[in-house]
């Protein structure tokens, strides 16, 4: 039995019914047993200014120690205007923060874009792993995880309906699973 890991889920959406979140859950629920999912809420952190600093605010204090804390990162976002959202790129900024103190350096990570269109957030996908080269982030390199047609995947309570989908995102976890394991030993 492969040891307990902890991840940290950082959802690119603020809505609550979002489809991001939807499908962290889904991811979640296919995941090995080892596996403990933290869903760490980006909605409430300042946008980022090193003046702030001095004093960080406690939202980034207690973001920075939840990641900190997560053995790896599941990164899962909608695609904005061919790229991630704002506030997930705020996020970001906000952990890789004070300069050599970055919560994300060495962490195991790994990306699900989606998209209501076919084309599954392809551009949030490729913008947020260039980020996460620079932050020194070994990351899932296949399957590449981009999920189209989203809004059709689940019903009215949030359950993903798509078997083929459950599937495929099933083989993802446990692809993410292995990863984190070779990486962490």
């Amino acid at each position: 039995m492969s040891k307990p890991r902890t991840i940290a889920v950082i959802v690119g959406s603020l809505r609550k019914e979002s489809f991001s979140r939807k499908l962290a859950k889904a991811i979640a629920a296919v995941s090995p047993a080892n596996l403990k999912f933290d869903f760490v809420d980006i909605g409430e952190l300042a946008h980022f200014n090193q003046d702030l600093e001095a004093t960080p605010p406690q939202p980034w204090i207690d973001f920075r120690n939840r990641v900190k804390a997560a053995n790896a990162v599941l990164f899962v976002t909608p695609e904005y205007n061919r790229g991630i959202p704002g506030v997930l790129k705020n996020a970001i900024d906000v952990g890789s923060r004070p300069y050599g103190s970055s919560v994300w350096n060495g962490k195991p990570a790994a990306v699900v874009s989606n998209s209501p269109g076919t084309i599954g957030g392809f551009g949030a996908y490729h913008q947020l792993r260039q980020s996460l080269v620079f932050l020194n982030m070994p990351t899932v390199n296949q399957p590449e995880t981009y999920i189209g047609g989203i809004g059709t995947l689940f019903d009215a309570n949030g359950e993903l309906i798509n078997a083929a989908t459950g599937e495929f995102l099933k083989g993802f976890a446990q692809t993410f699973a292995d990863g984190i394991e070779r990486h962490l030993g």
